[in-house]
């Protein structure tokens, strides 16, 4: 598998298309292979049953999406769940010689910024999230230095999403930084 991967990380430099992840899939050790910190995607344990029976049944049809945080070893960015399938479902794990298909995401996106913005991307374009680890996420960022504009267009949200899920977490700090009308003035009164 080795030299097969070297074989393809050798093509995918001289592709076309070398600046598409997809273009070149790895197979790495599980091992490996870890779970981010920050993934706010949560899976029904029948929509986890329904994922282990679809890599049962069809193989892998994705890669997982990664970053290389090591020589030698990958964060997931996408693609949790059919990590944790390919690392605990024994007949998986024996089918693909305990390895994982991984494509590796561009270079230009290393900051954890970068990752957790593909991460919720890559999530919502397919699905829901929790409510309180989307907010956890929107509070990461802002105390990150982005600007909601900037958290509503990379997560693929609106202001008043961005604006909901901080009011969820009652962070008063996150709003320190905003201009507020008088909404009320007292009259004749001092």
């Amino acid at each position: 598998m080795d030299v097969i991967n070297a074989l393809r990380l050798l093509l995918h430099e001289h592709s076309p298309m070398r600046q598409e992840p997809v273009d070149c899939v790895l197979w790495v050790p599980a091992e490996s292979v870890h779970a981010n910190d920050y993934n706010p995607n949560s899976v029904a344990p029948p929509e986890m049953r329904l994922l282990q029976l679809s890599i049962m049944a069809d193989g892998f049809t994705q890669p997982l999406v990664t970053w290389p945080d090591a020589p030698g070893q990958y964060e997931v960015v996408d693609g949790f769940h059919r990590n944790r399938v390919g690392k605990e479902v024994g007949a998986v794990r024996r089918r693909v010689n305990g390895r994982l298909p991984i494509a590796v995401i561009n270079a230009d996106r290393t900051s954890k910024e970068d990752r957790i913005a593909a991460t919720v991307r890559h999530n919502r374009a397919r699905g829901k999230h929790a409510v309180d680890a989307m907010a956890d996420l929107v509070i990461d960022l802002q105390r990150r230095n982005w600007s909601d504009d900037r958290i509503a267009k990379e997560l693929g949200m609106d202001s008043d999403e961005v604006l909901r899920l901080k009011q969820t977490k009652g962070l008063a700090e996150l709003f320190a930084d905003r201009e507020f009308s008088e909404a009320w003035e007292a009259e004749g009164g001092s």
